[in-house]
């Protein structure tokens, strides 16, 4: 074997590194980080976490105990600008404070985000107080996610859901039916916003047609992750990252 010399160059993640924890059976959000974050000088690193075949609190709950080892997965050698634990509804019931302890205690990361913080703040960057909200869950976790949305201040004027319980036909909802929910979620009583709650929903394409139709704010938990994680990180974004909230 004859050697040869080589130099160490600086991370691939020149203009930001990113971290994304995703569930097991989530299909969708890595699609639509990958769509966001595709210039080259932007990091994307994915890791996976146990997640149940039926979505219920208990499951949900239970991946707290495995979001410091999913974390730890990441690669120990770089330095992340921000890592995102990508369930909406696990922060609902996990806490995001919990969560944010959990990650940062397990990567080096500046920031640490979440679908429920994320989706928080850009209803309050869009100047929506009231909203209706889209959810394919059942009723025992769509209403706790109401709930949260109602204890950061808004006034929740509607819940929409499909009632799904299997986690993984939530991939597999047609986009149209999100859109047709979330037309009719727009069109409640004082409502200024909708939400489009769950990271394996299917909603990058449809979030612009939606605006348009309803004239008012279309939030959907994948968009507002990574809105929030690109300002955290500094990350420049592609012109796929749809909706108005990108033009703020």
């Amino acid at each position: 074997m004859a050697s040869f010399p080589y130099r160490l160059t600086g991370p691939i993640g020149t203009k930001a590194t990113l971290g994304l924890i995703v569930l097991q059976v989530d299909e969708t959000v890595e699609q639509d980080f990958r769509r966001a974050f595709a210039l080259p000088d932007v990091a994307l690193h994915i890791s996976r976490i146990p997640s149940g075949a039926e979505l219920t609190p208990d499951t949900i709950a239970a991946m707290e105990a495995e979001l410091p080892r999913a974390a730890a997965l990441l690669p120990p050698a770089a330095a992340f600008d921000a890592v995102g634990y990508a369930c909406t509804s696990g922060t609902t019931l996990i806490g995001a404070q919990r969560v944010a302890s959990l990650v940062s205690g397990s990567v080096n990361t500046r920031a640490v985000s979440n679908p429920l913080t994320a989706s928080v703040a850009a209803l309050q960057a869009v100047n929506a107080r009231s909203i209706a909200i889209v959810s394919p869950y059942i009723a025992s976790v769509a209403d706790s996610v109401s709930a949260t949305f109602g204890a950061h201040g808004f006034d929740v004027r509607n819940t929409i859901s499909f009632g799904e319980e299997i986690e993984a036909r939530v991939a597999r909802i047609d986009p149209q039916s999100i859109h047709d929910a979330a037309m009719q979620a727009g069109r409640t009583e004082g409502a200024e916003a909708v939400f489009l709650s769950c990271t394996n929903l299917r909603t990058f394409d449809i979030i612009d047609d939606l605006e348009n139709r309803l004239g008012m704010p279309v939030i959907s938990s994948n968009q507002a992750l990574i809105w929030h994680m690109a300002r955290s990180a500094g990350a420049p974004l592609t012109a796929q990252a749809p909706g108005g909230l990108f033009r703020l």
